[in-house]
């Protein structure tokens, strides 16, 4: 009876268990370790990522492709920028590029910023003479901008007031808004007053002279043919000229209008 009883047992067992070939195939082998199923996915992307022409490789070449995308978008909108800029210009200038112009636009003090630039005075334009450039000073009041560069090609000046008064004896006038600035070391550099006096500049018929305390930052002769350039206590500045004494290639003076106003 027992005998019987495991005979029909044996047999339903048999029935109802999974055949070999249903059984599923899983992709790793149960033998295989943790280690070795990591193993072999790294493998896969270690190949992916060696592939010299692989798909991650051309990814990364399509991300690049996006980065320098996004450079000449920046590039566009920055020189976008210079051109709109540079149309606040309402002359040409024989010095101001687009990146000298960002470059003084933001040093400008907070009341001018997105004036129109009006030129006031230019030496190829209204002649070589200091007093010429003196009494056209008085056409835009407020603050202005002294623009002078050597025939070596440094570009330098200042940020004043006007109208220029002149004083008949050597006296300093200005306030703490003015600077001084050059090209001189590649990239343009600005000197604001380090407050080791008040020396920020002297008008006369027969000279502008910015800074003092040493020698002037830079000074200006009487037929702006000429002039000098050296360390000031005044703007803790070096020489802004291509050399102490020198000739001027052209001095300008900038002023500031409001739009409407200049219309």
């Amino acid at each position: 009876m027992h005998a019987l009883k495991d005979k029909v047992s044996q047999k339903l067992s048999n029935l109802f268990a999974d055949p070999p070939s249903q059984s599923a195939s899983p992709r790793y082998s149960l033998t295989h370790s943790p280690k070795d199923w990591q193993n072999s996915s790294s493998g896969n992307e270690n190949e992916e990522e060696s592939d010299g022409n692989g798909k991650n490789q051309a990814g990364t070449m399509i991300s690049n492709g996006q980065d320098k995308g996004s450079e000449l978008r920046v590039s566009a909108k920055v020189e976008t920028g210079y051109d709109e800029g540079l149309r606040q210009i309402t002359e040409s200038s024989a010095f101001i590029s687009a990146n000298l112009f960002e470059f003084l636009h933001a040093c400008l003090p907070n009341i001018v910023r997105g004036c129109k630039w009006i030129l006031l005075y230019s030496t190829l334009k209204h002649g070589i003479s200091l007093r010429t450039l003196l009494r056209r000073s008085a056409d835009l009041p407020g603050p202005c901008l002294l623009v002078a560069g050597d025939k070596q090609g440094a570009v330098f000046g200042a940020m004043l007031e006007c109208p220029l008064r002149t004083t008949p004896k050597r006296k300093y006038q200005g306030t703490n808004q003015t600077f001084m600035f050059t090209t001189i070391y590649g990239q343009p550099r600005i000197f604001r007053p380090t407050g080791a006096n008040r020396y920020y500049y002297m008008c006369m018929n027969e000279l502008l002279a910015f800074g003092g305390g040493g020698s002037f930052a830079l000074c200006l002769d009487e037929d702006l043919l000429k002039a000098t350039s050296g360390p000031s206590e005044t703007f803790g500045n070096e020489c802004l000229a291509s050399s102490t004494e020198f000739e001027l290639k052209n001095v300008e003076l900038w002023g500031f209008a409001h739009a409407s106003q200049y219309l």
